[in-house]
């Protein structure tokens, strides 16, 4: 059940729009608390409310049994967006290299 929950001013325009699978989930993003390393356990468990030492042992299984952990955890860390900027590390990188210091 996917739900699009609209926050309309009184002027009658759209403010903002944001869409959850299931009441109470939260978006996903990296955490300023609670990180390990670079919060994308914390941020996926979180997300998904679970406990973050479970999300860290499915990285470690993938990672010992078919080597995947390790890459899922790199491409976490590069696309999912920090809670306090707001954008992920890709982004970053790729608005620096433009020059596009805002």
């Amino acid at each position: 059940m996917n739900e699009t929950h609209a926050h309309t001013a009184d002027n009658g325009s759209s403010t903002t729009q944001h869409s959850t699978s299931r009441p109470g989930s939260l978006p996903l993003r990296r955490p300023a608390q609670g990180r390990m390393l670079a919060g994308v356990a914390a941020g996926i468990a979180r997300s998904l409310a679970v406990d973050p030492a479970v999300v860290r042992v499915g990285f470690l299984v993938l990672a010992l049994v078919g080597g995947a952990g390790l890459p899922l955890y790199l491409a976490g860390w590069l696309l999912i967006p920090d809670e306090v900027t707001g954008e992920s590390l890709a982004g970053e990188v790729i608005r620096s290299l433009s020059g596009q210091n805002s």
